[in-house]
């Protein structure tokens, strides 16, 4: 039962997965009636259990997956890093592995709703990837695991287009098995996805996300709400329009899911992921829908179009203004002059490694450290001259030096491997202020290296905070890249 998911997609059949949404609004056993219901449908394949839905925290997602399996559901368990530390994903790992439950769908998570200024900052100890290659170092240990990730490619800059795929990528190689993309209505979009993994090499699994949109919906995710579900204004109209029909506009929201369907399949995609509705005929109905229309695919790909009219297509020539898209959206983040002096200074002066200078450091550091007086005196020098230039966050792990000299640790989920999907046109999803990964990507595209983007940066030694990093650098205590 478990593994009916991966089994489905090895087979190379089409799949059909539910979102499960056990959100406090309603009523766990309402959610494990739509579970046994959605069982008795031979083409959906599992179940995918939400865990804080847009921020919000829910029902147990592996209490509701081991009702929902009880009922003849696989299911998919969302794991989010939202408060919780390393070790309580690891424990809830060793749960599931010690209930069967092998399918996990791994997610930074949604910014939780209610923070306040002032508060302790919610705990975000690992981001996705981080979490991916946790959960496959447990698979490697004898607990199998198939492991879902998220990507967005319904964005419309290209710092937050761009990086959604290099982050793609990572999770790929830290071991992920089936991508799952957010949600949004844009066949040009959704056929640039396909393209770009087709280009890399990459033969992971894709399924695409259907949603069945309803009038207050549509309002909240045009309104920004939860982070990274886009619903444009022509979008929004169509969608108000069709809810003044005398059945409320149910069925014009079941034929724009099915038609997605339709798209999905002429893309080659590996499914549809499909959500906004917990009705099982619904999801019938969608389904064999979805079938029919198939051989159409094409022409109802023109018709979903509810991308940006201006927005960054990265295989298409931007238009220029009248239609342009904005290929930046942080020009002032963009400068070079910064990276290119350290690096000028770095190869002058080479610390990483074994040399003459290293040497000499890590023993005027060793002394330093034995001193403790002489050791923070130090990380306040350090952090005189970091936090004006690079917002440093006195971590004590500084990767400066892998993320063009922009500190991960401004993003307020602490982030290291790249932006989170709730990015909008280059603005952060918590603060009213550009993403921080903005400025990593267009420092990176000024300089030629992007590809160096790519890299895998390890969680921070939390047990470091406030220390000095150069004197963790130099006598190996931190994490970084390489070690």
């Amino acid at each position: 039962m478990s593994d009916a998911l991966a089994a489905a997609l090895r087979a190379g059949r089409f799949v059909h997965v539910v979102e499960l949404v056990a959100s406090r609004l309603r009523r766990e056993a309402q959610v494990l009636d739509v579970a046994g219901r959605l069982a008795g449908l031979p083409e959906v394949v599992a179940g995918s259990i939400t865990s804080y839905a847009g921020g919000a925290i829910g029902h147990d997602p592996i209490r509701v997956g081991t009702a929902a399996r009880a009922r003849g559901l696989t299911p998919n368990i969302h794991l989010t890093c939202v408060s919780q530390d390393r070790r309580g994903l690891r424990k809830t790992l060793e749960d599931l592995h010690a209930l069967g439950i092998e399918n996990v769908f791994a997610l930074t998570g949604d910014y939780p709703q209610g923070s306040e200024p002032g508060q302790p900052p919610p705990v975000f100890d690992l981001d996705s990837v981080q979490l991916v290659r946790m959960i496959a170092d447990m698979r490697r240990a004898g607990m199998p695991f198939h492991i879902s990730v998220a990507v967005s490619p319904f964005k419309y800059v290209e710092a937050d287009c761009v990086y959604q795929y290099l982050k793609l990528e990572k999770k790929i190689a830290a071991g992920a098995d089936l991508a799952i993309t957010q949600v949004g209505w844009d066949a040009r979009k959704l056929r640039e996805l396909t393209r770009y993994l087709d280009l890399r090499g990459l033969r992971t699994p894709v399924l695409g996300n259907v949603y069945v949109l309803g009038k207050r919906p549509a309002e909240r995710m045009a309104g920004g709400q939860p982070p990274g579900c886009r619903v444009s204004p022509a979008l929004l109209a169509a969608v108000r329009e069709e809810s003044a029909a005398r059945d409320g506009g149910r069925r014009a929201r079941l034929e724009r899911a099915a038609r997605t369907v339709a798209v999905l399949r002429g893309l080659g995609y590996a499914g549809a992921y499909i959500g906004g509705t917990h009705d099982a005929e619904e999801v019938g109905w969608i389904i064999r829908r979805g079938a029919e229309l198939a051989p159409q695919w094409e022409e109802l790909a023109a018709e979903l179009s509810y991308g940006a009219p201006d927005g960054f297509y990265l295989y298409e020539a931007p238009r220029r203004p009248g239609g342009g898209a904005a290929a930046s959206s942080s020009p002032t983040s963009a400068h070079p002059f910064v990276p290119r002096i350290l690096d000028t200074l770095g190869r002058l002066f080479p610390v990483r490694r074994d040399t003459a200078l290293r040497r000499v450091l890590t023993r005027f550091f060793a002394w330093a450290d034995r001193r403790p007086p002489v050791a923070r005196a130090l990380e306040r020098a350090e952090l005189l001259v970091k936090k004006p230039l690079f917002g440093c966050q006195a971590c004590g792990n500084c990767v400066l030096g892998d993320l063009e000299y922009v500190c991960p640790q401004t993003c307020p989920k602490q982030m290291r491997n790249g932006p989170c999907g709730g990015t909008s046109l280059g603005r952060c999803e918590v603060l009213d202020r550009p993403c921080t990964w903005v400025g990593v990507y267009e420092r990176a595209r000024a300089t030629g290296r992007v590809d160096d983007l790519r890299g895998y940066i390890p969680p921070p030694d939390r047990s470091l905070q406030g220390t000095s990093s150069w004197i963790n650098y130099f006598l190996e205590r931190d994490s970084r890249p390489g070690r």
